[in-house]
């Protein structure tokens, strides 16, 4: 099993080999979209603004073997922090821009009154419903987060876990093979090392 972890030039890309790398499973750093297919599953990281890393995915070629590598091929993903955020429907970030659609829903401003933005430091989740992802972490376990936007369903749907930042929004979201968390597991100490752990197991 070797996971890609997807170089689109805004992702906290050697944290997360790091945290791979301590866990003893095998990783490497994709920048070649035609290296997509050669691996097991994959990481979407991200760190920065939701239309220009639209922009980079397309300036890479990426977006057309992502499609195949999840819906095709069957294999898993999973999107971290804006790499979670990329996996929905649209974005309202800087300007109205769409997103890879992998699971359905918007991206909006942190904007509910009386919090703090961006939302930075560990928060405690609740965990809605198991899924393996979630395999050995507490119920109300801690996790890092850095974010000013977010992504909530009133349907709940696909939605795994969530927090209360000034009002209930997604943690945690899955839909098939498709994963994404709002935190940094690379960042979250024993949690999300575990969290990264069972998404190598899947």
């Amino acid at each position: 099993m070797t996971i890609g972890i997807l170089n689109y030039g805004m992702g906290n890309l050697s944290s997360i080999k790091n945290a791979l790398d301590f866990l003893g499973e095998k990783n490497k750093i994709v920048d070649d979209y035609k290296d997509i297919k050669k691996f097991d599953g994959l990481i979407l990281p991200g760190v920065g603004a939701y239309p220009e890393a639209v922009k980079n995915l397309k300036k890479k070629n990426f977006i057309s073997e992502l499609d195949e590598f999840v819906f095709n091929k069957k294999k898993n993903i999973l999107g971290i922090c804006l790499g979670m955020q990329l996996i929905l429907s649209t974005s309202t970030e800087k300007t109205f821009t769409d997103g890879l659609n992998y699971i359905k829903g918007d991206v909006k401003f942190l904007n509910f009154k009386n919090i703090s933005v961006p939302h930075v430091g560990w928060s405690q989740i609740n965990i809605l419903k198991r899924n393996s992802l979630l395999k050995k972490i507490d119920k109300e376990s801690y996790f890092y987060f850095d974010h000013s936007y977010y992504f909530y369903d009133n349907l709940k749907k696909n939605i795994d876990a969530e927090l209360n930042y000034g009002r209930k929004i997604s943690a945690i979201i899955s839909k098939d093979n498709i994963f994404g968390v709002q935190f940094h597991p690379e960042k979250s100490q024993t949690s999300g090392l575990t969290l990264l752990n069972n998404f190598v197991k899947l």
